[in-house]
């Protein structure tokens, strides 16, 4: 495959590869799938090298189709290391929003640690289940959503099965009330997944805590050297992670449409 440019992109290929999706290189675009996983959107879309000639966007679409003839979305990416101009896509329809993939070598204390809550990595059944439920409990999540969240875990655990990283939680009197997830990939990088906290609890200091104390773990693996994670641009958790000493590294577009 020829090398992918985009920080966020490749480290998402890399994680989804290894727990079971499939990546297509067709030169000018990506198809990525994932068959355990149909619903989920950044499981299966296409990543364009190049954004199209003007009046593109919908031959770009009904490609999308033709590649999931029987999807429920639309979800294309771009890989490219700035957020480009999307309006044809838009105007046909597309949701777009721009992400920031942010890096450290080294992780600042949070400001305001939460002294109270057991930090720890997943540990039981019990536990992946209590992250189904806080999952729902984020996304308001419908039967689809639990379907699409039990295939997320799946995917997860096979990456710990391989020994690749562990997913961890905040607890609260054995309550999970926030989590996140470090998997270790190539050139000394680790990517975080996924990191939720529960609505009633936010502003608490539990999500930094978290983000802080699994990156020293991860930083402390071996051959590790960079921590990755992928945010939405210009939100509150990007800040978070600017206070815990990451910098931004690139903005990448994403389009979506619910069908």
């Amino acid at each position: 495959m020829t090398p992918v440019t985009s920080l966020a992109l490749r480290t998402d290929l890399s994680l989804l590869t290894r727990s079971g999706s499939t990546v297509e290189d067709y030169g000018t675009h990506l198809v990525v799938r994932t068959p355990d996983n149909p619903t989920y959107y950044w499981g299966n879309f296409l990543a364009l090298r190049s954004l199209p000639f003007p009046g593109g966007a919908r031959e770009v679409m009904a490609a999308c189709d033709a590649e999931f003839p029987t999807s429920r979305h639309r979800a294309i990416t771009f890989d490219l290391t700035g957020s480009v101009d999307a309006g044809e896509f838009v105007a046909a329809g597309m949701t777009a929003s721009d992400t920031v993939a942010m890096s450290a070598t080294s992780l600042v204390p949070p400001a305001r640690p939460n002294a109270e809550v057991e930090l720890r990595p997943f540990a039981s059944d019990e536990d992946w289940e209590q992250r189904v439920a806080l999952a729902l409990a984020v996304h308001e999540g419908s039967a689809s959503h639990e379907a699409f969240t039990r295939g997320r875990v799946a995917a997860e655990r096979a990456l710990e099965a391989q020994g690749l990283g562990q997913r961890w939680g905040a607890f609260l009197d054995g309550r999970l009330v926030s989590t996140a997830a470090l998997f270790t990939l190539e050139d000394g990088l680790a990517r975080y997944q996924s990191v939720e906290t529960l609505p009633d609890v936010r502003r608490q200091g539990l999500a930094g805590s978290l983000v802080h104390r699994l990156g020293e773990h991860g930083l402390a693996q071996p051959g590790v050297r960079r921590l990755v994670i992928v945010a939405d641009a210009d939100q509150d958790p990007a800040r978070l992670y600017t206070a815990l000493g990451f910098a931004e590294s690139e903005r990448v577009t994403e389009l979506l449409q619910v069908l």
